[in-house]
């Protein structure tokens, strides 16, 4: 039974984000982790050209989709999880600790009285060590909290998807100040990712291109993470890592698609109800943030 499953990498350059179509190369059944949905902020357009992308790779191949999986509640772009789901018949799934994030930002934005905080919009909420599979290839879902309180890292084989829990070693890790997130648990939390062994590879969910590369990048491994990560090498306390993380958040700006994502994604991808006008609105708090 293979312990390697094929993974395809399609990078969205607009939003800096790397979607994966993961699939068990004996039995062609497969996830998808992290899609992207177009959006242009300027005109309020949306499309589905990057989920097309992965759509076409899934139907060459002969890919049965099992999952459409996300690592977390994202603040950097919209998620295609729900046209993905529509096209392939994947089940879309998040960990279940997104009732915390649906309970703060579903204040923020006064989303209207049927909105469930109860993470029932989505197919399946993944409780931490949670066991599944991928055709052949065994999975687990992997709790990981600090960048936001609902993260997960699932863990398919030999190969990891980390969401923005870590990103490549010579970037660092993800930032903890959106509400919910702890710098204490992202240390924490990559600790774990730290206990796999070291030949597992490990994905991103983004890449930015680090002082001195001039080419994006995705890939690494476990060992290569403890050993050269700037921000959480193997020797790294976690006092140090608190410190270097909180005073570097701070001057961090919000992400540009902040406000129109979380509205998004804490609905699993899917638009707020229409108006009486029967347009789709999104809500821009002032001074909130």
């Amino acid at each position: 039974m293979t312990r390697t499953p094929t993974v395809k990498a399609f990078f969205d350059e607009d939003t800096f984000t790397v979607s994966y179509v993961v699939s068990d190369p004996q039995t062609r059944h497969a996830a998808i982790i992290d899609s992207v949905l177009d959006f242009d902020p300027a005109s309020g357009r949306t499309s589905t050209r990057s989920a097309d992308l992965l759509l076409e790779h899934v139907r060459s191949e002969g890919l049965t989709i099992d999952w459409v999986l996300e690592t977390h509640v994202h603040a950097d772009h919209l998620s295609a999880a729900p046209y993905l789901a529509r096209e392939t018949g994947g089940r879309i799934g998040i960990g279940s600790h997104v009732t915390h994030v649906q309970a703060v930002f579903g204040d923020l934005f006064d989303a209207e009285p049927e909105f469930a905080r109860d993470g029932s919009q989505f197919g399946h909420l993944f409780e931490d060590g949670e066991r599944f599979r991928i055709g052949t290839i065994e999975a687990e879902a992997i709790y990981t909290p600090g960048h936001t309180p609902a993260c997960m890292v699932y863990h398919v084989g030999d190969a990891a998807f980390v969401g923005d829990t870590l990103f490549m070693p010579d970037f660092g890790t993800a930032r903890c100040d959106f509400p919910g997130g702890d710098a204490r648990a992202l240390y924490s939390s990559i600790q774990r990712i730290f206990a796999l062994p070291d030949e597992t590879r490990l994905f991103m969910c983004h890449d930015y291109k680090a002082p001195g590369r001039d080419y994006f990048a995705w890939e690494t491994t476990v060992a290569e993470q403890k050993a050269r990560n700037i921000h959480v090498h193997t020797g790294i306390t976690e006092d140090e890592f608190v410190a270097m993380r909180t005073a570097r958040d701070a001057e961090l700006a919000m992400p540009r698609l902040i406000l129109p994502s979380v509205q998004i994604n804490m609905r699993a991808g899917n638009f707020p109800p229409a108006a009486d006008n029967g347009v789709r609105y999104l809500k821009l708090p002032l001074d909130a943030l």
